[in-house]
């Protein structure tokens, strides 16, 4: 009997666990010719037909179930070859197993090998579906024979998500170096293993599995949460689950039922982004993934206080000695980095660059800017200009001026400026207008360029 893990049912503050997904198999049966030979205590086709039919009964009460049954060989007598010789017997659907047994029963075995063509059309077996793992297991007796190559076929469906990494069961006979490149090979050489791998394909395909993922601190300690996982199928790149970490009652990190049959890429959207690749699970046991994230708090002040003529500033933060942005952060957030030294670039006026700030462990850096003042900028009439940051007696354009707007109020850090400005319909740059002035932390400075 096949132990199935449970489903919880757990709410917390009314809110619902994902649902259930529903299990898609689709068997693809070999009944060529050559199943008609003799393997152990009976022909191969007969010891197939009744191992698969026992195997159904098991499975017939299992929730969010639902099984199909393609053949090939089966319709046209070989010689001459058939290739096409592939049919969905049974659609996937629920309470398929009698149909099933009854179609398994009556089989005749008479033509060729198609794999490859089996598993192309298999492609439509599965109707859409959002919440559906859809799992082949594949049963045969030999290789292609109609010079197909079921590897591109299954690494395309794969790559589409359409299907899980497959299962084949090989009887008779040992062709795992020809499937491996297929899926999941299982011996079955005997009568004995044939049953042993029926039931560890489906315990693998029906069961989740356990993990935990560790978000390790500088220490080596899981002691980081709350931050977003994407876990991506290292086959397909395919999204396949997002987790918001936590912890669970006890203080550790909560434990996550997870698919076994695939391996993962994990994300850990971080500030810059973490995480790991080709993840294992081995199904039935609770695997531990450890990431390395260690982390830290930035902090965006200004010197004496307040955010009132600050809050909308926002600030680029690089890695040190990178160009890519990895984040923008405004004035009134408090933002949890890796660890690390990290160049900001605040985009007040001026710009202010900060480089080697250091973010360390559980620690918060605080970064402070001096408290801006306000220029008002009085020009009575539209013209062109800038305004110009005045320093060593060298004058830095940071703005300018709004062709069509006769007054602008600028938010602007403390030091020495100057405003350059010619009206719109005059014709000589003899008439261009130039004012210096002064802008100190918290006062407001009004500058009339006709008085």
């Amino acid at each position: 009997m096949l132990a199935l893990l449970g489903h919880t049912n757990a709410q917390v503050l009314g809110e619902k666990p994902q649902a259930n997904k529903t299990t898609r198999i689709l068997f693809i049966f070999d009944a060529s010719q050559s199943m008609y030979a003799k393997w152990q205590s009976d022909r191969k086709i007969t010891i197939a037909q009744k191992l698969l039919s026992n195997l159904l009964d098991s499975i017939k009460n299992v929730p969010f179930l639902e099984i199909g049954l393609r053949v090939y060989g089966h319709q046209k007598d070989f010689p001459p070859q058939d290739c096409d010789d592939s049919k969905l017997e049974v659609p996937i659907g629920l309470n398929n197993t009698t149909k099933i047994r009854h179609v398994l029963k009556a089989l005749i075995p008479r033509g060729t090998t198609p794999i490859a063509r089996s598993l192309e059309l298999a492609a439509d077996d599965f109707n859409a579906c959002d919440n559906c793992r859809n799992i082949i297991i594949l049963i045969t007796d030999g290789l292609e024979e109609c010079q197909g190559d079921p590897c591109a076929v299954s690494k395309m469906l794969q790559q589409k998500g359409i299907i899980l990494k497959p299962f084949i069961i090989g009887i008779g006979k040992d062709f795992k170096a020809a499937f491996d490149c297929v899926g999941t090979y299982f011996d079955a050489s005997k009568e004995a293993d044939f049953t042993k791998a029926l039931n560890v394909v489906i315990s693998q395909a029906l069961n989740s599995t356990t993990a935990q993922v560790n978000l390790l601190d500088e220490d080596n300690n899981p002691t980081e949460t709350n931050v977003n996982m994407t876990f991506f199928d290292n086959y397909s790149g395919l999204i396949k689950y997002n987790f918001i970490h936590t912890f669970n009652g006890k203080g550790l990190p909560d434990t996550l039922s997870i698919d076994p049959l695939l391996k993962y890429d994990i994300v850990v959207h971080t500030i810059p982004p973490t995480g790991v690749k080709n993840v294992s699970l081995t199904p039935g046991k609770h695997t531990i993934i450890p990431v390395s994230c260690p982390q830290g708090y930035l902090k965006l002040g200004v010197l004496g206080g307040g955010l009132k003529n600050v809050k909308d500033i926002q600030c680029i933060v690089r890695q040190k000695d990178k160009m890519e942005t990895i984040n923008v952060q405004t004035f009134d957030q408090i933002e949890k980095y890796i660890t690390g030294k990290y160049d900001l670039e605040i985009l007040s006026l001026p710009r202010l660059k900060i480089n080697d700030v250091d973010i360390k462990q559980s620690f918060t850096t605080t970064v402070e800017i001096p408290m801006p003042g306000i220029a008002v900028i009085q020009k009575t009439i539209n013209g062109y200009g800038g305004l110009f940051l005045e320093k060593d007696n060298k004058l830095e354009l940071i703005y300018n001026l709004r062709e069509n707007e006769q007054q602008e109020s600028l938010i602007l850090l403390p030091g020495n400026y100057r405003v350059v400005f010619r009206a719109k319909f005059v014709n000589k740059s003899l008439y261009t207008i130039e004012k210096k002035f002064k802008v100190e932390s918290g006062a407001t400075v009004r500058i009339n360029l006709y008085q």
